[in-house]
């Protein structure tokens, strides 16, 4: 019987099924590489990744994929134009040092990206600050506002304007809350988290 796969983070679901076979594909903050790994074993995509912690790195290596340790906001233009079909940013966009900056490099070194983030509009949120007045602790937001990578605190209507603004199409959005997809009407206070499918 075959070993099932460890089970994806909703977005990270649908990016395996959206992204084509056999084609290439950069993983930009691969974490511990389990998009990857599937990419891999079910679509025979190249797969590449870079990660800036060195423990992850460490991780996906021993799992036998391509990833190099490094700091997107500066390593990613070591890479040349157009070496993937897709360049993927998962749960990252907020952490950038520039996040209008990283969408133009995603989609200089691939043709299309996806790129996921937790929507910092969604009504929990709001209501953690309206009430107590203090930056929320979420599941997909897990530690205080000291310890935090994030930030850029970006909400679905800041992304796409952002898209707009940097003259970048929207192919796809999807929303997701309590792991459950829903439906876009009211997205920026209802998703918890959203992924988009981007082009030039």
């Amino acid at each position: 019987m075959a070993e099932q796969r460890e089970r994806l983070r909703p977005d990270l679901e649908v990016i395996l099924k959206r992204i084509e076979p056999g084609s290439r594909a950069l993983d930009v903050g691969c974490g511990d590489g389990a998009l990857m790994a599937a990419l891999v074993e079910e679509k025979r995509v190249d797969a590449r990744g870079i990660e800036i912690d060195g423990e992850l790195v460490e991780r996906c290596v021993a799992r036998g994929l391509s990833v190099v340790q490094g700091d997107a906001d500066r390593d990613l233009g070591f890479y040349p134009d157009g070496a993937f079909d897709y360049a993927i940013l998962s749960q990252t966009l907020q952490t950038a040092a520039r996040p209008d900056h990283m969408l133009g490099e995603l989609l200089r070194v691939g043709r299309r990206a996806f790129v996921s983030f937790p929507n910092f509009a969604y009504w929990r949120m709001r209501r953690a600050l309206l009430v107590r007045g203090r930056m929320p602790v979420t599941r997909h937001l897990p530690v205080s506002w000291y310890e935090t990578a994030n930030i850029h605190h970006v909400t679905v209507r800041d992304f796409e304007e952002l898209a707009r603004d940097l003259g970048i199409a929207i192919e796809r959005r999807w929303f997701f809350t309590r792991e459950q997809a829903i439906a876009n009407p009211g997205a920026n206070w209802r998703a918890e988290y959203a992924l988009f499918e981007v082009t030039r």
